[in-house]
């Protein structure tokens, strides 16, 4: 396996220098140096310095996902600022540790200049839902109504299935139809499919994942991850 992994890194790199027109001496390079000058070649032809910085921090965020929040933690301690509240609580929303990114966000709304912040009330709508807190979602959406915000896919799903837990089937359906739209919306459509087969509605959630699967045909390079999320809950169905 491993012998299999050098000779695919060794081809994407003598890939990549021919496509990029580089000093044929580097082919050499990757061929009589195995691995060794693969990485040379990535480090220097491959990855510029804010590459390395940006892959460097996501492996930080993904080994050690704790060591953001303390860094982000002290850095507020440093400075009392709004950004730094939503930097915190972005940081334990994305650890999925919702009770702490409400906190933040709460506390960053504090604020009287940022009382009315869209991007944070959003991110409040979210959260609120991953916790069952229904009816602080249907609060939110109010708000970006009153406010007269644009209003994201994914607000307007949670919306839809805050209606839904809380028995209001018959308003929620109409803002399932909001979202279910071809071509689009692809991450709020599997979470609604979802939630149909939480509900054991399965043709509805059949409905869903069919459509997508459909259109997985003009999917670009990034989002093929999507049809495999399809399958996975097709198995469910």
């Amino acid at each position: 396996m491993y012998y299999y992994i050098i000779i695919a890194l060794q081809a994407y790199c003598i890939y990549h220098s021919l496509k990029n027109k580089n000093d044929y001496y580097w082919i050499f390079i990757i061929l009589f140096i195995p691995l060794i000058g693969a990485i040379i070649y990535l480090v220097t032809k491959v990855f510029n310095k804010r590459d390395l910085e940006t892959v460097q921090d996501n492996l930080t965020a993904i080994i050690n996902p704790t060591k953001k929040i303390l860094d982000l933690q002290k850095q507020l301690e440093f400075s009392d600022t709004f950004q730094n509240k939503v930097n915190l609580a972005d940081a334990y929303f994305d650890i999925k540790d919702y009770k702490h990114a409400i906190q933040y966000y709460t506390d960053a709304l504090d604020d009287s200049i940022f009382s009315g912040d869209l991007y944070v009330i959003s991110k409040l709508m979210e959260a609120s839902y991953y916790l069952g807190n229904y009816k602080s979602v249907l609060n939110y959406y109010k708000v970006l109504q009153k406010k007269k915000a644009l209003i994201k896919p994914i607000n307007q799903l949670h919306y839809g299935l805050a209606l839904g837990h809380l028995g209001k089937s018959d308003l929620a359906k109409l803002e399932f139809e909001k979202v279910n739209i071809e071509y689009s919306n692809y991450d709020e459509r599997l979470e609604l499919a979802e939630y149909f087969i939480q509900q054991s509605n399965k043709e509805k959630a059949t409905e869903i994942l069919d459509s997508i699967y459909n259109e997985s045909k003009y999917f670009t390079k990034e989002q093929r991850k999507i049809t495999r999320k399809v399958m996975a809950l097709r198995k469910r169905v």
